[in-house]
């Protein structure tokens, strides 16, 4: 359930919401250039290898 004023939790590379407006488990989170992004479970397991590298988002 949401409360009221809370943000909705989005996945930064394909817009998925999350089901309430705290981040899943199974999502992950990177800090990039100082600004924190998160990602959906599918998007997670997609870029898997690139997430491992390092790799900014931008590049996926």
């Amino acid at each position: 359930m949401t409360s009221l004023g809370a943000v909705p939790v989005t996945c930064d590379l394909c817009g998925r919401a999350a089901p309430d407006d705290t981040v899943p488990l199974t999502w992950s989170t990177s800090v990039e250039r100082g600004r924190t992004k998160r990602f959906c479970e599918e998007c997670s397991r997609t870029h898997l290898r690139a997430m491992e590298s390092k790799l900014d988002s931008e590049w996926w």
